[in-house]
């Protein structure tokens, strides 16, 4: 009696740790900068946030849902280990392919400029715990935000590029100009602004509240 109620023990709290695993990876409280509600980590697999905020998660090409590792060997989350030159031939990124956690999404390019409003939000080269980055701090509120420098990955190739020294954050904005191009969020040591980049690149993703 006494071995089967041990078992029936053990078996209920790998359940509970199981389940708070599941939790704290799927969910995040976020935080506000310039009226805007930003998750504080990075989407690792599609559904799924990092654990920690200075961790870089996995890159996604624009309008896709499959993720690809952020160092080498590259691996993707359907399991396949060489990269998909395609381009993605959407005309948006609509919430059918968008990987985001419940309750959050790509953020456009109007959010992304609200973040790089220098009236309204203050932004420094940071490190977190050995990991390079951005952060931007409201204003008002103080409230704060870092983007690990995570690098990207060449569309042409899959290649890994300027990690730890560049971050490439995607936007779910089409550039209706050059329609093989997506808006994004590009920062470095020395700059943040918004940039245009190929479709098929792999970037990070930071989330918005929906």
């Amino acid at each position: 009696m006494q071995m089967k109620k041990l078992l029936i023990v053990l078996i209920t709290a790998t359940v509970c740790s199981l389940n708070i695993t599941s939790q704290t990876a799927t969910t995040d409280e976020g935080v506000i900068i310039n009226g805007v509600k930003w998750a504080t980590r990075n989407v690792d697999l599609p559904g799924v946030f990092v654990d920690k905020p200075e961790n870089a998660g996995m890159f996604y090409q624009w309008s896709r849902k499959v993720a690809w590792t952020t160092s080498d060997p590259i691996k993707s989350s359907n399991g396949e280990t060489i990269w998909d030159i395609s381009m993605p031939s959407e005309a948006i990124w609509g919430s059918h392919n968008d990987p985001s956690p419940a309750g959050w999404r790509i953020p456009s390019i109007e959010e992304i400029n609200k973040l790089l409003d220098t009236n309204q939000v203050s932004n420094e080269w940071a490190t977190v715990n050995g990991v390079n980055g951005r952060k931007f701090v409201d204003k008002k509120t103080n409230n704060s935000l870092f983007l690990p420098a995570a690098g990207y990955r060449y569309g042409a190739l899959g290649e890994l590029f300027e990690s730890g020294s560049d971050g490439y954050y995607w936007s779910s904005s089409p550039n209706e100009d050059y329609k093989v191009g997506a808006f994004n969020l590009n920062f470095s040591d020395i700059y943040a602004e918004v940039n245009c980049f190929i479709r098929r690149d792999g970037h990070t993703i930071r989330c918005v509240a929906e």
